[in-house]
């Protein structure tokens, strides 16, 4: 194995950046709410993280 190769890693839903509302879409329905761990398949821990994250760039006026 070359020490040069390197493997790419999807995020975690806490690692999202809130600048990133492209990423968010997958958890927020076409109107802006935020779909529950029901439809998004997360654990408890990424859903709050999601969530956050969500609301973070509803402030800073980046998403819907």
């Amino acid at each position: 194995m070359s020490t040069t190769e390197t493997t790419t890693q999807t995020l975690s839903p806490d690692q999202i950046p809130f600048t990133t509302p492209e990423v968010m879409k997958h958890f927020v329905t076409d109107t802006g709410k935020i779909l529950p761990r029901k439809y998004t398949h997360l654990s408890a821990k990424h859903q709050r993280a999601i969530t956050r994250t969500i609301k973070h760039s509803r402030n800073m006026l980046l998403a819907k």
